[in-house]
């Protein structure tokens, strides 16, 4: 990874952009979704740059850049077109402290932007690190097509809510609730009422939660057939999305652990399974991730405790006894 994906708070911050030709236009129609100030340098600048400038959208200076322009700028955008400018520009903006992008110049850009799918306050980066910037457009292509457009609507009431929820107890609650929330009570009640009082329904929800008994863990084993992370069955994926502990064989490959929560923890598969009764005592969610079947006593002793245990396909049929299917 040569570009590490971050994003940049814009907020009230200034970026400068040198430019006003078509280079310069496709970047101001992104940057203006901003809430940065923008000031561009154009000596002859496109009419649709004067005519945001007009809105009051943008600043416009119709000269060249020169030293001290970019002072207090986060971002420059060189987009002159021009090699020699954009490498003049691009040396002021770095003296006076910016971060400094070449349109159409990926060696000598300090950052890249990516391809966005923007469902605000909901956005998805899509980088190439520059070297297939249409494979780029294809993946955004494909996932606006998955995310629908209510996305936004949920994201904001969930933004204003945050507070509130915190009345729950930080980490598998408070992610159950959200979970309810994003992928069943929301969308149900948008796809009913598009203007559906979301506030409302989040109070309601949170109000069942904070009533609600905490809620035994549980294990889950998951036989891996391959060590490709692209193979891994779709269960596989979605609990280790939730999964709050994530107990592996030595030879599970790093990029299907990668695929974890950031905030789980790890560690080796135990010989035995009073680990695993007491991780879900403690109401975790544990996930075995291993290449052969669970061990018989060690599912036997899980089944004593009560706990609710699930297996994802790999096992043999012997092992799939007394388990809640997957």
């Amino acid at each position: 990874m040569k570009h590490f994906p971050i994003f940049v708070a814009l907020e009230g911050r200034r970026v400068v952009l040198s430019g006003g030709g078509d280079a310069a236009l496709a970047k101001l129609r992104l940057l203006m979704k901003t809430q940065a100030h923008l000031t561009v340098f154009a000596p002859r600048p496109a009419p649709e740059i004067v005519a945001w400038s007009a809105e009051g959208r943008l600043a416009l200076r119709r000269r060249a850049m020169a030293p001290g322009d970019a002072l207090c700028a986060v971002l420059f955008y060189a987009a002159d077109e021009d090699p020699a400018e954009d490498a003049r520009t691009v040396a002021l903006a770095r003296a006076d402290g910016a971060m400094t992008n070449i349109v159409d110049n990926l060696a000598d850009s300090q950052f890249i932007t990516p391809a966005i799918v923007d469902r605000d306050p909901v956005t998805v980066a899509i980088g190439t690190e520059g070297a297939a910037p249409v494979l780029a457009r294809k993946i955004k292509a494909d996932i606006e097509a998955m995310l629908p457009a209510s996305l936004g609507a949920l994201a904001r009431a969930a933004r204003a809510f945050r507070a509130r929820a915190e009345a729950l107890p930080m980490g598998r609650a408070r992610r159950a609730f959200w979970s309810g929330f994003f992928l069943r009570s929301g969308p149900a009640a948008l796809e009913q009422d598009a203007s559906a009082d979301l506030d409302a329904l989040l109070s309601r929800d949170l109000s069942k939660h904070l009533a609600a008994r905490p809620g035994a863990g549980h294990v889950t084993f998951a036989v891996l057939t391959s060590d490709e992370a692209a193979l891994l069955p779709r269960r596989t994926r979605r609990v280790l999305h939730e999964a709050d502990l994530v107990l592996h064989d030595a030879a599970v490959p790093a990029q299907i652990l990668d695929l974890a929560r950031r905030e789980a923890r790890f560690g080796p598969l135990p010989g035995a399974a009073a680990p695993l009764i007491s991780a879900a005592a403690k109401g975790l969610h544990v996930i075995c991730l291993m290449q052969a079947a669970p061990d018989a006593q060690m599912l036997a002793a899980c089944r004593q405790a009560g706990l609710p245990l699930q297996l994802i396909p790999g096992a043999p049929a012997h092992a799939h006894a007394n388990l809640v299917p997957a």
